[in-house]
């Protein structure tokens, strides 16, 4: 195996990629008449083929343009008209025209804009995988909102993306000629070694919580007094079981304290705690009790179910890029965690405006082994990305190749699941394969 030598910032180890050249601004400028007819038949050519000018798939650079004093310069002459003058006003609303046909062109692109679809597979290190090769592999999806439902039962799949077999399940089988080399939007698989650091963690939380024989036995009356309310039955009926409940409430506070003089006095020292705390004191009859008898009531403290949590997963990732191609794996792979990260700006399910934002895509995990699922490790539920960082210079000192590529970087990946993990998602694929979630 040939040894690699990290080169120091201006080495050549393989060529740099060529640069692609900025667009150059062939039209005139000039206010002639015959200038302006000229560029007029320029425009509703360029409209025809979809733009005043032919970028391609770069809307980046097409947005800019239209940004650009260039482009202002070159509507110039249609916006310097005077009343006195049919030409230039004709020529005026002319430019006005193209101007609101340009925005309308820009609208309706932007509203498609994150409906597109650009997959493949990425993968690194760029060895071809074997049937006996174990790695993570992480498929982006579109997210796709719970609907007019807005909850699904625990363990229900309508959240759940399964994405394509062909992009998914047969990932691993794709050959290093065959790997991407276009950036992946809004779909495609991602393939990394496992690594170094491997755990999950299952969390549910509980909360303590504070109930004393007083405040009991409060609850019981308030319960009792409602239940009593019934118009539907006689009034007489009504008062009769209002007055027994009371007189349960009465001797549970009796038989809790010992005597009608403690309950009398825990009464009074709890209705003399909330008197002074409206001037600002900040008391509790139990400190009441403290203070005089030493004693307090009893809070029958007790640790409850509070809720579900959502999981954590936090990965690292070491690239150390060998030639030209891994290279750009590396870079088409960093680039592809970033944009489909991103928060997705217009093009929303009712065709909204600039106001309103799109959830970024999903993220499906999964340790692999060859062509199958690996048969112990853990699973996951589909994962936003919550954070991505990287690292360009991984050992500490700056050197790239001769292309600009860093010698040496590591990426740092946090997902956070979609959904909680319930008892039941073990009874269904794929919680029932290997230790589960």
């Amino acid at each position: 195996m040939p040894i690699i030598v990290p080169i120091v910032a201006g080495a050549t180890l393989f060529a740099a990629p060529a640069l692609i050249p900025a667009p150059k601004n062939n039209q005139k400028k000039d206010g002639a008449s015959n200038g302006n007819d000229e560029l007029i038949a320029e425009n509703d050519i360029n409209e025809k083929e979809g733009g005043q000018r032919n970028f391609g798939d770069d809307y980046k650079q097409q947005e800019l343009y239209y940004a650009s004093d260039e482009y202002k310069e070159t509507l110039e002459p249609y916006e310097k008209s005077s009343s006195g003058n049919n030409v230039n006003s004709d020529n005026a609303a002319r430019a006005k025209k193209l101007t609101e046909e340009v925005k309308e062109q820009n609208r309706k692109r932007l509203s498609k804009y994150n409906q597109r679809r650009q997959g493949g597979v990425l993968r690194y290190p760029l060895e071809s995988l074997t049937e006996h090769t174990d790695y993570l592999q992480i498929d982006i999806e579109k997210y796709v909102p719970i609907g007019s439902g807005y909850a699904s039962a625990p363990g229900e799949a309508n959240r759940y993306v399964t994405g394509n077999y062909f992009t998914t399940n047969r990932a691993g089988r794709r050959s290093a000629s065959k790997l991407s080399t276009k950036p992946l939007i809004n779909a495609g698989t991602i393939l990394l070694p496992i690594p170094a650091s491997l755990q999950d963690t299952n969390n549910v939380r509980y909360d303590s919580s504070n109930l004393n024989g007083l405040a009991a036995a409060g609850v019981e009356l308030a319960e009792s007094g409602m239940k009593a309310i019934d118009f539907t039955k006689p009034v007489q009926q009504q008062a009769d079981a209002l007055r027994d409940a009371a007189g349960g409430f009465k001797g549970r506070v009796v038989d809790g304290v010992g005597s009608p003089s403690a309950a009398k006095d825990i009464i009074i020292k709890s209705l003399a705690s909330a008197a002074v705390n409206q001037f600002g004191a900040n008391t509790n009859f139990n400190q009441l009790l403290a203070r005089s008898t030493g004693e307090i009531l009893n809070p029958n403290m007790e640790l409850l179910f509070g809720g579900p949590t959502l999981r954590n997963f936090r990965f690292q990732f070491k690239f150390t890029p060998r030639n030209e191609k891994e290279a750009e794996q590396v870079r088409l792979i960093i680039r592809a965690f970033k944009r489909n990260m991103a928060p997705q700006a217009q093009g929303g399910q009712l065709n909204s405006g600039n106001w309103f934002l799109k959830t970024p895509n999903v993220f499906k995990l999964r340790y692999r082994t060859g062509r199958n699922d690996h048969p112990f490790l853990n699973k996951f539920k589909q994962c936003f990305l919550s954070d991505v960082q990287t690292t360009y210079t991984a050992d500490g000192v700056y050197s790239t190749y001769d292309d600009g590529t860093p010698v040496s970087m590591t990426l740092d990946l946090s997902f956070k699941e979609i959904q909680p993990i319930y008892d039941i998602d073990y009874d269904a694929r794929p919680g029932t394969q290997a230790v589960g979630y």
